[in-house]
């Protein structure tokens, strides 16, 4: 059924049933697709501009040209979400997808009219079925699990880059997953150093002072430098370190940050606790302080989010 939605497709804003890739392109075929990830609070875009200029590093690295300024995909991604946000319910807050590839090869011209064209798609999608679903973990805390799938070395694949390119997160999550739906990855790389999720940063809380991966080999998350901002402001000390695993073992507190679900207490790692096990009162101190920021009650939102899905 046509929800009513829209997705900006190629210069275009068509109906979200009827946007679509061609099989024939560079994404499917290379898996050279470069994306990013925004979320709204109270319908407001957070830090839109942020995630743009990522993405257009992320092109500029992957020697992707969309034929779009920077000011041009605000420009669309704007009316994007004017277009769509009326079609939420106003407690319901959604993300905004971009992705970006170099479009279908001009090899395929004869059956593909787009060939030769960069594609370039935006498009929005509630958060209930994302965050519902992690509502009861804000309360327990996941499992921080480090797989056997370790992280892509820098030196063969630019972490930083956001690209579609993650069988390895997915081989990872999957490991980890065996374990339990609430038992989320944590790689680590070449030298055993923690890294980052799969699709998220890792943070620990140790004798007072937050602690997190430096940014050699993960993905500089805009939601982890927005933490990293918000600890400064409520005083909570700071520093970018090589973690190993034992550095979660003797710590107090532990969570990962991403930004759909903003921050999420890992209270288990390695199937042995995390400090005492329960969410600790740093992770507790900075989603309050998000939530402050933002203007939406981040925990509160994500179980009247699971309360609907109960519901049905």
């Amino acid at each position: 059924m046509n929800n009513g939605r829209t997705v900006y497709m190629n210069g275009q804003f068509v109906p979200e049933t009827d946007a679509r890739v061609s099989v024939f392109d560079s994404a499917l075929v290379w898996g050279d697709m470069v994306f990013e990830t925004t979320r709204s609070f109270g319908h407001r875009p957070f830090k839109l501009r942020e995630h743009l200029e990522r993405l257009g590093a992320s092109m500029a690295a992957s020697d992707i040209d969309c034929g779009m300024t920077l000011d041009e995909l605000e420009k669309a991604t704007d009316e994007l979400v004017r277009r769509n946000a009326p079609l939420y319910p106003p407690d319901v807050d959604f993300t905004i997808v971009h992705n970006m590839s170099p479009g279908v090869f001009s090899l395929y011209a004869d059956v593909a009219p787009e060939a030769g064209q960069p594609t370039v798609a935006i498009h929005t999608w509630p958060l209930i079925p994302y965050i519902g679903p992690m509502a009861d973990w804000f309360d327990t805390g996941v499992h921080a699990y480090v797989p056997r799938q370790h992280a892509i070395p820098g030196r063969l694949l630019d972490p930083k880059v956001k690209s579609r390119s993650r069988m390895h997160y997915r081989m990872a999550l999957n490991e980890a997953q065996r374990h339990g739906a609430d038992t989320w990855a944590v790689l680590i790389d070449e030298d055993g150093y923690l890294t980052e999720g799969t699709g998220s940063n890792f943070f620990v809380v140790r004798d007072g002072e937050l602690l997190t991966p430096e940014p050699r080999h993960i993905l500089r998350g805009v939601t982890r430098q927005s933490i990293l901002d918000l600890a400064d402001e409520i005083g909570v000390p700071v520093r970018e370190v090589n973690l190993e695993p034992y550095d979660v073992i003797v710590a107090q507190e532990a969570f990962f940050a991403s930004t759909p679900f903003v921050i999420m207490p890992a209270t288990r790692f390695n199937d042995r606790p995390v400090g005492d096990g329960a969410v600790g009162p740093i992770t507790l101190r900075l989603l309050d302080a998000f939530s402050e920021t933002v203007g939406v009650d981040i925990v509160a939102q994500a179980k009247a989010y699971g309360e609907r899905l109960r519901a049905g």
